[in-house]
This record gives C-alpha cells, structure tokens and sequence, in this order.
C-alpha cells in the first residue's frame, strides 16, 4: 500500500512512476478523497470543541437560574452529538474507501529496471551453462519413456479434474528428493530458517502480501472463510504482521516447502500439457525481512541462492529483470530465473525473485524500531522461489534424457535416492 503523504507531497512523480506502468493517473482522485476524509475530520474537531464549550456552559446558566439558556444549551449538546457522530461515520467511510483505493494499486517501479509491454522486453543480465547437443529429438517430460509409468494426469482429472497430476513410484521419488535438497542447501549453505507453516490463512493475511483484493479470483478460499495459500510468501511474510520489531531482529530469513494453491483463473489456455501449471504444486518459497537500506543487496543475494540451486542440478539457465510492463502487482523489481527445457527448446521461469520494498510492510503494518533512536520505520520485505519443485522435476528429466529413453539423475540428487543415479526407460530408479 502506498503512502499517501508521498501522494500529497508530489502528485506528478507518484503519476508518472505509475505510467511506466501502464496506469492511468490516479493521483487526483486520490487526493480529492483524502481532502474530504480531513476535511470530515476537521468538522468533527470543531464540533466536538463546541460540544465542550456549550456543556461547560450548561452548568453556568443552570447555577444562575437561566432556565431558557440551559434548555438551549442542552439542545445544542444533543445536536452536536448528533453532527460529531455523523461526520465521524463520514469520515471513517472514507478512509476506507481511500485505504481500498490505495491497496488497488500496484506498487510504483524501480528506477532501475527497464521500461516495457510484456514479457518480450525483459533484460537478461546473466547467464550459465550451455545446453546439451543432443543427437536425438528431445520430449518433453511427460513423454519420455521413463516417466511416463510415474506421471498419470487421467487418474488425477478423474479425482480432481484438469490441472492436476498423479506421481507415483520413481517420479513422486525424485520429487521428493528435490524437494529434501533445495531446504538442505538452503538451510545449511544459506543460512535460512526452516520453517513449516499453516497452508490456510485469514483473509487478512491475503491482503497483507497484496493477494487481496484485486487477485481473489485467482486463490481459492474454503467455505468458512479461510483462504488456501497461493505460496508461502503469505506465511512467511506475515510472520511479521502487526509487529515492531528491534533493528537487531533484521534480517529475517525464512525458507518453507509448502503445497501451493492457484486457481489460474487468468491463464485459460496457456500451459495446458503436462505439469507446468498446476492447480496445485509444490514450491520452496524464501522470504527476507529487512531495513530498507538492505534490499537491493538482499535481493541479489536471494537470486544467487535460487541460482545455486539450478548450478548445483547441472541445469543451464538464465537470469532476466523484469520490465514495467511484466512486473508483478505488488512487487518493485523482479528478477526472474529461467531454466532451459529442451523439450520445448526454450528457457521458461523457474524463480522469480522480488523486491515488494515497504509496500507489504504498510499493508501488514510491520516496522522496526531503529537503534539509534528515533521514529519506527517501516522494514521491507521480499520473496523468492527456492525453487518450484514440479519444475524443477520437469528440467531435471528433460535435461537428463537419453536416445533410450532412460533419464540419468544429477549428482547432487545421488545420495537422496539411494545412491540410484537414473530412471530406465521402464521408469525404474538404477
């Protein structure tokens, strides 16, 4: 959410940071809404002073026998009453409507990325590892011999419907050991803070991180009110929520492996083969809370450690910073990493690794008390993949497919399966 005293001091920048987005100004409107809701507020102030005045002055006209005057005063108590309530319930109806004015837009972009219409205007700012030459045509994952027996999407559409997927045998296997690996390496080599968390939350932890209420539709919410989380940025974020913390408490930096839920509302058609976009997933989420003064540095920090774990999964892939015009929601800069499938022949987003600055941290009301003194400040806080665990299955056995339709298995993943280093073409860990 946004400060609207940052609205008030300069309209025309906080304009034009939104236009690199694509938005229209809303500055004017704004600022209309908020000069009423003050100008309620003021009225109020004045009339509960009159209310005071004229009830000290009751008494005075009761003591000296005035009887008209004390009837007049008395009324004029009653009246102002009536008006402070009125204006008080004026003035709170526009806050709200101001405060869901503020939360239904995104957060302004940082200087520094480029600007841009979609996807096609992202800029890539690193690269690693080159794709295999293969001698042979490349599948894509679900059709590969030895996945096929432990990858059935019918029996899933049969029990829940499209967008879903049944793993079984070497496959739920090897998910699960990507999964152990990614929090190993981060907890041991990062530096992360384990973390299991619930997978439903209130509806006002979904407003918290920017889920609600603009992206409702795209989240699915159970039938007393709970909301099931769409990752676990809602969690982990919002362990903070509410809080004001010491500046010794920063940084936080918390890693969970959690089921994620996502209706994809808005993506008809897009990914519709295979385990790409799923209804239901798994992810290893991080999340960083810091002082401002800390999250560019934290955010390149928390790319190289989703970058870590594709370099140590023999994966190539690159890096891309996001424009205005890909940019999520509630996020100022984005990188997002993308690894290589060669069965599609092409780089698709396994991470993204966002900086949301203190646009979360107004929403959940999160800050740090500074050491040396002064007026609490809001933290900053920040996300990233670590990484999608489906996806990270899908470029592993892409990658690792053979002309016999076997997969051999990265190093890295050997001593989670048993020493077993491949899947033969029969869909058998050997």
């Amino acid at each position: 959410m946004h400060d609207i005293r940052t609205i008030r001091d300069n309209p025309a920048a906080f304009d034009a940071a939104l236009s690199r987005r694509g938005n229209a100004p809303v500055s004017s409107q704004i600022l209309a809404l908020d000069e009423a809701r003050r100008a309620k507020i003021l009225a109020a102030e004045t009339a509960q002073a009159e209310a005071n005045k004229a009830a000290k002055e009751v008494g005075a006209a009761k003591g000296r026998g005035d009887e008209d005057e004390f009837a007049r005063l008395r009324a004029l108590v009653g009246e102002k009453k009536a008006e402070i309530a009125a204006l008080n319930d004026e003035a709170k109806a526009q806050d709200a409507a101001l405060t869901d004015m503020l939360m239904g837009i995104p957060n302004l972009p940082d200087a520094s990325i480029p600007d841009g219409d979609d996807e096609d205007d992202n800029v890539e700012i690193h690269r690693h590892g080159t794709p295999r030459t293969l001698d042979f045509d490349p599948l894509e994952h679900f059709d590969i011999p030895a996945i096929r027996p432990g990858m059935d999407f019918e029996t899933a559409a049969k029990l829940s419907g499209s967008r879903f997927v049944l793993l079984s045998g070497a496959v739920a296997r090897l998910h699960r050991a990507l999964a152990q690996f990614m929090l190993d390496v981060h907890v041991e080599e990062h530096g992360l803070l384990e973390t299991i968390t619930p997978v439903l939350v209130r509806e006002e932890m979904m407003y918290g991180t920017g889920q609600l209420p603009k992206f409702g539709e795209d989240s699915y919410q159970t039938t007393n009110g709970w909301w099931l989380i769409p990752t676990a940025e809602v969690t982990l974020t919002n362990i903070v929520n509410g809080l004001t913390v010491d500046e010794s408490y920063l940084p936080r930096r918390y890693v969970a492996h959690t089921q994620c839920f996502r209706s994809e509302a808005g993506s008809a058609g897009r990914d519709t083969s295979g385990m790409l976009r799923q209804h239901q997933f798994e992810k290893v989420e991080m999340v960083s809370v810091t002082k401002p003064e800390d999250s560019a540095a934290e955010h390149d920090r928390m790319t190289g450690c989703a970058q870590a774990i594709l370099e140590k999964l023999e994966l190539p892939y690159r890096t891309v910073v996001l424009c205005t015009g890909d940019l999520g929601f509630g996020m100022t800069k984005t990188h997002d990493i993308e690894v290589w499938l060669p069965g599609q022949n092409t780089y698709r987003e396994i991470s993204s690794v966002s900086v949301a600055g203190d646009y979360q941290a107004r929403r959940m009301n999160a800050r740090f008390k500074p050491e040396a003194g002064g007026k609490p400040q809001f933290v900053h806080t920040l996300n990233g993949s670590g990484l999608a665990v489906g996806r990270a299955l899908i470029a592993v056995v892409e990658n690792g497919q053979q002309a016999d339709g076997s997969v051999d298995l990265p190093a890295a993943l050997h001593p989670y399966l048993r020493g077993k280093t491949r899947i033969d073409a029969d869909g058998q860990l050997v």
